[in-house]
């Protein structure tokens, strides 16, 4: 099943397979990511969900399909098509990432995490670490640069992954279980700091979730089962907050 949508595609897949050992992940699966639109990536442990995520951002390769990005001011990129290195380069520079636990450096800063994503890409050190305090200054952490991640709340460190997650100007933000280690509350404000991030900035947001109250948050809910699309509910408006 796919539903299209008018504008140019900021990520398509097509016809991705992907399969471990005698596991089939992803059977077949072709989906359009557009600018401004927040899509949850929904079903059950072993649907392909995540899968599905590590193939649009090219972590991992799919053994059939391909994925294409069209990045602003940019040549359409045949993701699939890339070395490693061009791989890891538009993770840096295009994409971001938040996980359920966040992957922050426990050693570092909040500041440090944030800054270090900019500093990875040649930023000098004290730009780099005044951006960082813009960042997490916009997501309500002013004051907590100096913070060491174990010295913040479960809400306060999703709030410096997104920082980190964005900094660079990403254009695709990747979400994988964001908010499964938060009560509901901070659950919410960890979506609603989510979507912000893409309303009106012609960024996308892709969230896998097995959380409906999760995938509510969203514009688009796709739901995987068994490696495959069952459902896409692209024409369903998010619910308002």
């Amino acid at each position: 099943m796919s539903v299209s949508l008018p504008g140019r595609p900021l990520l398509a897949a097509a016809n991705l397979t992907k399969s471990y050992g005698n596991s089939t992940a992803l059977a077949g699966v072709s989906l359009e990511v557009r600018p401004g639109e927040a899509t949850a990536v929904m079903g059950a442990s072993g649907s392909g969900k995540t899968t599905l995520l590590h193939c649009l951002a090219g972590i991992v390769l799919p053994d059939a399909g391909g994925v294409r990005y069209a990045g602003a001011g940019a040549a359409p990129a045949e993701i699939t098509a890339l070395d490693d290195e061009a791989r890891s380069a538009l993770r840096r520079t295009e994409f971001g990432f938040v996980f359920q636990q966040g992957l922050l450096i426990p050693e570092l800063t909040a500041g440090e995490n944030v800054a270090l994503a900019l500093m990875l890409n040649g930023t000098p050190r004290p730009t780099a670490e005044q951006q960082a305090a813009t960042a997490l200054a916009s997501l309500g952490l002013t004051g907590m640069e100096g913070r060491r991640i174990g010295e913040l709340s479960g809400g306060q460190a999703q709030r410096v992954a997104i920082a980190r997650a964005q900094v660079n100007g990403a254009r695709v933000l990747f979400a994988d279980e964001p908010t499964g280690a938060l009560d509901s509350r901070t659950s919410a404000d960890v979506m609603a700091l989510l979507l912000q991030s893409v309303a009106g900035t012609g960024r996308a947001l892709v969230v896998v979730t097995h959380d409906p109250e999760v995938a509510r948050w969203c514009s688009r809910v796709v739901t995987l089962a068994d490696g495959r699309v069952i459902a896409d509910t692209a024409d369903t408006a998010g619910v308002a907050r």
